[in-house]
């Protein structure tokens, strides 16, 4: 409950009137007096809902699990594109990827020069923006927008956070052999040191962001805290590997391609084969599987130890009853599932997303909802709940009346999409189906269609796309799809 000096309003709904008075927020609006609220934005990479609250009794996240709590559980939220650069782009400016060719991975501000992020917004309101790790994918898009300077940790780890001697050894020869490849650093795909948390980048980016919220405290701000893990190398320390017993780690139910799948709907997960210690090609066998599961839900733990460290001094600074914490991962991945690793598709797996939002004064706290909601609704969202104007520009649809009716209708679907060289995949998500056309960027035709029945195959194991009896749902589903898209009609 709030303190007595926030504002009293009536809600804007006579259905919501039994909320408590003194509640910061009225029908998911921020009051018009008194302090305006604090934003800590939360982004962890490569995260899927691998999560306790997400009914994962396998992993271990107590943090995250007392944030869910303490907030609103989004239980159907995807993201527009299943790979980072393009995600983060999306979600912060509120555009879909087409925007700009953002699809292409390229920085925000040269796809979108006039771009108005998120940060930016909060920025010229008045708050002090302050962002830290990875949020935006490339260095540059962090030169806008921002009270300082970016802030990324400086250790004594080689290459891409390695600290054993044995991978730092790896990472010099790959490097000396591949001179001239595109990607260097690469040593083992895991490794688990015993040693304390802030030897790697997270657990010294944490501290620093526990250093900011005490310089904050006394004026409004939007802190975005960016983890890298559980993001390739799967590397932490030693006692969140021992967290987990390696020998009851499932694999996954379906490492096989979904029957009738279209070539351009899989990948070969490139990412991770160029890893020390990686099949260059054909399947991962199930002893190397398991190891990486094991880094995979490791690294889990260990970020979800840092947000708690944040979590922790929040409270103890008395922050959160003016502070609205929003968790998200960028996007998902695959774990053997469908036989592939990594991201890069539009399968269910890549596009769905962990979110939570725990925002003052709301009555639906520990609820979930299971209202299909995109990345793109996060920029209005959040100026909704801190009474900030939307720009015009913003592609998605807020979500704060969510935080205080969350089984109230909704959105009929959400949207992703992938390209594929001169391909794009175009995706949408209902309650009970996933539907992708595959199209040429050149003309716009059909190449391939996928479709899933989530009634019957939520591991999306079968397309459906080839059975003439599901001719008529597809036809009813590509004009939906077309019009998000900006398709031409066939």
């Amino acid at each position: 409950m709030m303190s007595n000096a926030m504002n009293r309003r009536d809600f804007l709904r006579s259905s919501c009137a039994s909320m408590a008075a003194g509640s910061l927020f009225c029908q998911g609006r921020v009051s018009a007096e008194g302090p305006r609220p604090n934003v800590l934005f939360i982004g962890v990479d490569d995260l899927r809902p691998q999560l306790g609250c997400y009914g994962q009794s396998q992993i271990l996240s107590p943090n995250i699990d007392r944030l869910a709590r303490e907030g609103l559980l989004f239980e159907r939220t995807y993201c527009q594109q299943a790979i980072c650069m393009a995600s983060r782009a999306s979600l912060l400016s509120g555009y879909r990827p087409n925007k700009g060719d953002i699809f292409r991975d390229g920085p925000l501000f040269e796809c979108v020069p006039d771009a108005l992020p998120l940060n930016m917004h909060f920025l010229n309101n008045g708050y002090e923006t302050i962002t830290i790790g990875k949020i935006y994918h490339h260095h540059s898009d962090e030169k806008k927008g921002w009270s300082r300077e970016a802030f990324h940790a400086e250790g004594d780890w080689e290459g891409r956070g390695y600290l054993s001697p044995e991978a730092i050894a790896a990472v010099e020869e790959y490097d000396a052999k591949n001179a001239k490849a595109r990607r260097h650093g690469l040593g083992p795909a895991f490794e688990g040191p015993d040693v304390p948390d802030d030897a790697y980048a997270d657990g010294l980016e944490s501290r620093h962001a526990v250093e900011e919220l005490n310089r904050l405290q006394d004026r409004p701000f939007f802190l975005a805290m960016g983890f890298h893990k559980p993001h390739l190398p799967f590397n932490a320390p030693k006692k969140y590997w021992d967290l987990y017993d390696p020998d009851a780690i499932d694999l996954a139910e379906n490492p096989f391609a979904p029957k009738g799948m279209p070539d351009a709907a899989g990948t070969t997960w490139g990412e991770l084969r160029g890893y020390h210690g990686m099949p260059e090609k054909g399947p991962m066998p199930d002893s190397l599987a398991r190891q990486l599961i094991h880094g995979y839900y490791a690294c889990i733990s260990y970020t979800d130890a840092m947000i708690g460290r944040l979590l922790d001094e929040l409270d103890r600074l008395d922050l959160r009853k003016n502070t609205i914490v929003v968790l998200w991962g960028d996007h998902g991945w695959k774990l053997g599932e469908h036989g592939m690793w990594c991201k890069h598709t539009n399968f269910e797996l890549d596009t769905h997303v962990p979110l939570i939002i725990s925002a003052p004064g709301m009555e639906t706290q520990g609820q979930r909802t299971r209202a299909l909601t995109e990345f793109v609704d996060l920029y209005p969202t959040l100026c909704e709940l801190t009474g900030l104007p939307l720009p015009a520009h913003l592609e998605g649809k807020s979500m704060a009346p969510l935080l205080a009716d969350p089984n109230q209708p909704w959105k009929e679907a959400a949207y992703s999409q992938y390209p594929r060289s001169s391909t794009m995949g175009y995706s949408m998500r209902t309650d009970r189906y996933r539907y992708t056309e595959w199209r040429s960027m050149a003309t716009k035709s059909i190449k391939a269609r996928e479709l899933y029945d989530h009634e019957t195959d939520p591991a999306e194991n079968t397309n459906i796309a080839l059975d003439p009896a599901n001719q008529a749902l597809m036809e009813t589903l590509s004009p939906k799809l077309q019009a998000v898209f900006g398709i031409a009609k066939d």
